[in-house]
């Protein structure tokens, strides 16, 4: 389980499928409102505020986004809001709105340029000539839309070597980011930045 702290009252929770197996879920299992689901938002609650120092103070929103052969990303968001009916039973009961998408998208995030441009040189050796490359907010994001011509878990486990997966839609990077690269992005990156 990773964890990051997006605002003061938000937070990126990356959980991959070894994740959920240690503790005896599935990605099927996060569809249901089971007791185990409970306990295991309720750890990673806990978790955050150890880690990060996030406090839940009221009902909180959990986003679930299932992302191909990579695992969940859960975004958690507190309001912030003081109830003492709430105080009194926080250790029993946290309120919950939960939201959950599946995405077959390969959509990874990239903090550098240099990430990008080291992550196209390890596709290319592989055959991988796709992708469209996008910007936004300082960060560079990768949408690869063809079948990889490698295993999904292995095309996946070198995408996270350098980047994580994106928690923002492509459509929202889409809509308000700036597209770098339209079309056969990892071909270019390695035609324009040669290895050394």
């Amino acid at each position: 389980m990773r964890l990051e702290r997006l605002t003061h009252n938000k937070i990126k929770i990356f959980l991959t499928f070894d994740d959920l197996m240690d503790r005896g879920l599935t990605k099927e299992d996060l569809w249901k409102d089971t007791f185990k689901v409970h306990q295991l938002f309720r750890d990673m609650i806990e978790e955050a505020s150890e880690e990060l120092g996030f406090e839940v103070n009221g009902s909180i929103a959990v986003e679930v986004y299932s992302l191909p052969a990579q695992g969940m990303v859960v975004i958690v968001t507190s309001d912030g809001q003081y109830d003492d009916v709430e105080e009194e039973f926080a250790d029993d009961y946290i309120e919950m709105q939960v939201t959950l998408d599946e995405s077959d998208d390969i959509f990874y995030e990239f903090q550098t340029f240099e990430d990008v441009i080291q992550l196209a040189h390890r596709l290319y050796a592989i055959g991988c000539l796709d992708g469209t490359l996008y910007s936004y907010h300082n960060r560079f994001y990768l949408h690869v839309s063809e079948e990889p011509p490698v295993n999904i878990d292995n095309f996946i486990a070198i995408l996270a070597e350098f980047g994580s997966p994106s928690t923002i839609t492509i459509h929202r990077v889409q809509e308000y980011g700036k597209k770098i690269i339209d079309h056969r992005a990892i071909e270019q990156l390695v035609r324009y930045f040669p290895a050394n």
